[in-house]
C-alpha cells in the first residue's frame, strides 16, 4: 500500500506529489495476514495533513472467489484508519475546506514550547509564520483525545511496533510540531510531527519522563524537525527538573539521532571533561589489548549523577555516549584503535553477562529448604559492585562464542563511528 500526504485538494492526483515508502499491511488483515481474491490489486491511501482524514483509492483488474474467498478490504482499512477514512473521493476533497481549521481549533488551548525555554503561555497558542513550533497538550485537556484519535493511523503505519496510548490516562502529554502557513484568509495550521511523553512517579518526590512515540511525517523528514522536537523535549525535562528522560524501545534510526544530539550536549558539558581526559590518558598509556585484565573505562558514578541531574540523560544512554566521547577524544584514533576495540569488547562482553557498574546490589536466590518453596530464599550483596548472574546461558562451543562476540563488537564500533562522523562535521545541523 502506498500513502500520500497532501495539504490541498490541488495536490490530490498531482504528478508532483510522490508516495511515501510502501507500508506493509499484513498485520492488519485477519488470519494469515494475506489478501485473497484480487488480481492486479493496488491500494493508494491519500491522507489530508490538514484534517488527518484519509481516502483509499483501490483498483484491481478482477476478483476470484477461491477457497479463501475475497478479502474484505474496507474492514481491514477501517482497522487502521477508523473514523478518519471517508467513503468517496469527493467527500475526501471536501475535507480540505470543511475541516480546514481543525488543527488550529484543536491546539488553541495548548502551551507553546521552545528549545530554549517555555514562554509560560497556556492558552491561545500561536505559531510564528513558516517557523515550526511545538505545542504541548495534556491528553485529558479539551480536544487532545480527539486530536490523538486522528493521529493513531499515522502511529500504526509509520511508528514501528507502536500501539496507541491510553487517552484516559492523564499522565500522557502530546508534543505537536505545528507548521503555520500564511494565506489570504486565516492562516493554515498542519501537524508535521509529534511525540507522546509519559510522566511517572519516582520515589520519593520526583517525576520521570518517558518518550513513547515520536514521528516526523515522511514528507517533512530530513529537514531537522525531529532534532528540533527532541531539543524541545530535552529542555522541558531540564526546565521542569524531572529525574531523567528515558525512551521506550527506540528504533535504530531514532537512537542514532538521539545519540548525536546527546553527544553534542555532553561535549559542551564542562563538569565531565576531567573524567573524559582521565579515561583517555589511561587508555593511551600502553597496550591494553595485551593485558590480561582490561580496565572497565566506564564513567565514575559522580559523573553519571551530574549528567543525569543537569542534562536529564539517563544512565543507560550516558554509558552509550561515554564510549563515543572517548573515541572522539583519541587523537590520532588509528594509533589507539586496537586498544579502544579491546575496551569496547570488554563492554560488550559485560553487557552480555548482564553486569552493572553501580554499587553492590541485593539479590534474591532460591535455596533448598524443607519449608514451602515460595518462602525459601536468601538475600545477599554481590561482590565488586556487580550483580551476580545465575541465569546466563553460555554456548559451550567457544569458537562460536568468540565469533558472535566479534560480530557484536564490530556492530558497536560501526555505530560509534557513524555518530562520531556526524557530530565531528563542524557546524552541521542534524537533518532528521
Amino acid at each position: 500500500m502506498g500513502d500520500v500526504l497532501v495539504s490541498s485538494k490541488e495536490e490530490v492526483d498531482s504528478s508532483d506529489i510522490s508516495s511515501v515508502k510502501p507500508v506493509d499491511l499484513n498485520d492488519f488483515f485477519d488470519g494469515d495476514g494475506k489478501i485473497y481474491g484480487y488480481q492486479g490489486l493496488k491500494i493508494n491511501v491519500w491522507i489530508n495533513s490538514i484534517s488527518l482524514h484519509s481516502y483509499a483509492d483501490i483498483t484491481y483488474q478482477s476478483t476470484i472467489n477461491g477457497d479463501k474467498g475475497i478479502t474484505d478490504l474496507k474492514s481491514a482499512l477501517q482497522n487502521i484508519f477508523a473514523e478518519t477514512i471517508v467513503d468517496t473521493k469527493d467527500e475526501f476533497l471536501q475535507t480540505f475546506s470543511t475541516q480546514r481549521d481543525f488543527i488550529r481549533n484543536m491546539v488553541s488551548n495548548g502551551e507553546v514550547m521552545h528549545a530554549g525555554a517555555t514562554d509560560g503561555s497556556s492558552k491561545n497558542a500561536e505559531v510564528v509564520p513558516s517557523d515550526p513550533q511545538v505545542i504541548r497538550m495534556e491528553i485529558g485537556s479539551p480536544n487532545a483525545g480527539l486530536l490523538y484519535s486522528r493521529l493513531v493511523p499515522l502511529v500504526l503505519l509509520f511508528v514501528d511496533g507502536s500501539n496507541p496510548i491510553d487517552v484516559t490516562d492523564p499522565d500522557w502529554h502530546l508534543y505537536l510540531l505545528i507548521q503555520k502557513k500564511e494565506e489570504k484568509e486565516d492562516p493554515l495550521y498542519r501537524i508535521v510531527g509529534f511525540t507522546a511523553i509519559y510522566k511517572f512517579y519516582r520515589y520519593p518526590d520526583r517525576l520521570r519522563m518517558r518518550l513513547s512515540q515520536i514521528l516526523v511525517l515522511p514528507s517533512f523528514q530530513g529537514k531537522g524537525l525531529g532534532s528540533y522536537l527532541m531539543e524541545v523535549v530535552n529542555n522541558v525535562a531540564i526546565t521542569e527538573n524531572v529525574y531523567d528522560l528515558t525512551v521506550e524501545e527506540p528504533s535504530e534510526k531514532f537512537q542514532h539521532i538521539r545519540t548525536c544530539i546527546d553527544i553534542n550536549r555532553l561535549r559542551s558539558f564542562d563538569p565531565i571533561k576531567p573524567d573524559i581526559d582521565s579515561a583517555v590518558q589511561t587508555l593511551t598509556k600502553g597496550k591494553l589489548s595485551k593485558k590480561a585484565q582490561i580496565p572497565r573505562f566506564t564513567p565514575p558514578l559522580n559523573a553519571i549523577e551530574k549528567v543525569r541531574e543537569s542534562l536529564k540523560i539517563n544512565k543507560k544512554q550516558f554509558l552509550k555516549c561515554w564510549e563515543i566521547l572517548i573515541y572522539l577524544a583519541l587523537d590520532p584514533i588509528d594509533k589507539y584503535m586496537e586498544d579502544y576495540t579491546s575496551v569496547i569488547t570488554n563492554h560488550v562482553r559485560t553487557d552480555i553477562l548482564g553486569k552493572d557498574i553501580e554499587t553492590p546490589k541485593k539479590q534474591v536466590v532460591d535455596v533448598p529448604s524443607s519449608f514451602e518453596p515460595e518462602a525459601s530464599f536468601v538475600v545477599f550483596k554481590s561482590v565488586n559492585g556487580e550483580e551476580a548472574n545465575t541465569n546466563v546461558q553460555v554456548d559451550e562451543n567457544k569458537p562460536d562464542q568468540e565469533q558472535q562476540l566479534k560480530q557484536l563488537v564490530e556492530e558497536r564500533i560501526r555505530e560509534i563511528k557513524l555518530v562520531a562522523e556526524k557530530v565531528s562535521k563542524s557546524g552541521q545541523t542534524l537533518k532528521v
